[in-house]
């Protein structure tokens, strides 16, 4: 073979060696996981992948597969508590019959019924248990509403009312209750408030005293 047929030969092999290496580098760029960031996950840039530098400029930072992490329950979470069940000792206050309806068009709250008088009237639980009651050093905190008809909160701020507690089925300290205060909302109305501090769970007795008028309710206090 002549010299210059050699030469074009060889220029001929090295151009298509050249085109083959293109293609198969671009292909390499094409194809998801390879290269040196073929450990990356591509995908779009967001507004959270931007960071800061130490210089004070941005950059973005690369896109990475996440897997949404579910926190392992917190000690509440973890415990599980039983359902309190009243035991028959306990006369708890049952809903009357026929049911009272106070004169304000007002609805007691879910799973509770109205006890009492025009006179003086509080709620009830139905199923007679106060229980998960926030827990101090000195007991169970609850807050207790009394209402009686022609109250106003804004002309008795603080109301002459008086609350008492016993433990029916065993010793205990007495209730705590400090000096009531005046509440209203669209969903109560014109209502007087005591916060009361039961000392020990168990079966309880608590009387209200207002203007003359007594009214007594029985609750399981659970834990």
């Amino acid at each position: 073979m002549a010299l210059s047929e050699r030469g074009c030969t060889l220029r001929r092999r090295l151009r298509l060696w050249l085109l083959v290496a293109a293609v198969g580098a671009l292909a390499a760029c094409a194809a998801p996981g390879a290269g040196p960031t073929g450990d990356r996950v591509r995908g779009s840039v967001t507004p959270d992948a931007i960071v800061p530098t130490a210089t004070g400029s941005t950059e973005t930072a690369p896109a990475v597969a996440t897997v949404p992490v579910t926190p392992p329950p917190g000690p509440d979470a973890r415990r599980v508590r039983a359902a309190a069940v009243v035991p028959a000792s306990c006369p708890v206050t049952q809903p009357p019959q026929p049911p009272f309806a106070p004169p304000a068009p007002l609805a007691p709250f879910a799973g509770h019924f109205w006890h009492g008088s025009v006179a003086l009237w509080t709620q009830s639980p139905a199923d007679g248990i106060w229980q998960r009651l926030p827990q101090s050093d000195e007991g169970y905190g609850q807050k207790v509403l009394w209402w009686r008809e022609g109250y106003d909160w804004r002309a008795e701020p603080q109301p002459a009312l008086t609350v008492t507690g016993r433990r029916l089925d065993g010793p205990a300290p007495p209730l705590v209750a400090p000096q009531a205060t005046n509440a209203f909302a669209a969903e109560i109305g014109s209502a007087m408030l005591v916060g009361v501090i039961i000392p020990t769970t168990g079966c309880w007795e608590l009387t209200g005293r207002y203007a003359g008028t007594a009214l007594s309710f029985v609750i399981w206090v659970a834990p």
